[in-house]
């Protein structure tokens, strides 16, 4: 057990293109002043973690949410482009509800049937958005054996990858991760667990 790393994860904080309604990677959106709080909050719920490191999507809104979670000088952010949200192509930055349920329904192929060929137009295929940030949590775990991290990301991409690396199955569909909610995933990079998804016990 001690070469596997300990993830804090959480989904970034409630951000601007999430209180617009638009859909899609956003990756200028800011936190909104509740989500500053929401971040916060999840840096004293960490207060007590020895975080070697606090890893975060490229997008805006994660990387001010790692800020806010790095209450110790000592604790470092690194930008991963490899955990930044689902793609869809010529339909980034909409507000047409149209787009926003098929993304939906897209998300939901991904998780009900395995169905990770399915994309929002030109954008990203489920295999896509599972390999990369796969990719990104085996880097973690090679750099951090026996140590505790954070990762800061959106809820699609973490929830379709780590719903798949986790084997938690298609207990993470309705249960969208909460903003600024930090759970626990352990692995070595091959293997990963998540001892309990927020919200699957409701």
């Amino acid at each position: 057990m001690s070469g596997r790393v300990r993830v804090w994860c959480l989904r970034h904080g409630e951000s601007a293109n999430v209180i617009a309604g638009i859909a899609g990677a956003v990756p200028t959106a800011p936190l909104t002043a509740r989500g500053r709080r929401q971040a916060i909050a999840a840096a004293q719920a960490l207060a007590g973690e020895p975080l070697a490191r606090i890893y975060a999507s490229t997008a805006l809104r994660a990387r001010q949410t790692a800020e806010l979670l790095a209450t110790a000088p000592t604790v470092d952010i690194a930008e991963m482009p490899e955990l930044v949200e689902v793609g869809i192509g010529q339909h980034e930055g909409t507000s047409d509800p149209s787009i926003r349920a098929h993304t939906a329904e897209v998300l939901r192929a991904w998780i009900i049937d395995q169905d990770l060929g399915r994309r929002v137009a030109d954008g990203e295929s489920g295999r896509q958005v599972v390999a990369r940030v796969t990719a990104a949590f085996r880097q973690i775990a090679d750099l951090h054996p026996g140590e505790t991290v954070a990762v800061v990301g959106h809820v699609a991409s973490l929830t379709v990858t780590l719903g798949r690396l986790c084997a938690l199955g298609t207990r993470v569909w309705g249960k969208p991760l909460p903003h600024a909610h930090p759970f626990l995933v352990e692995g070595d990079g091959h293997a990963w667990s998540c001892p309990a998804w927020p919200g699957a016990a409701d």
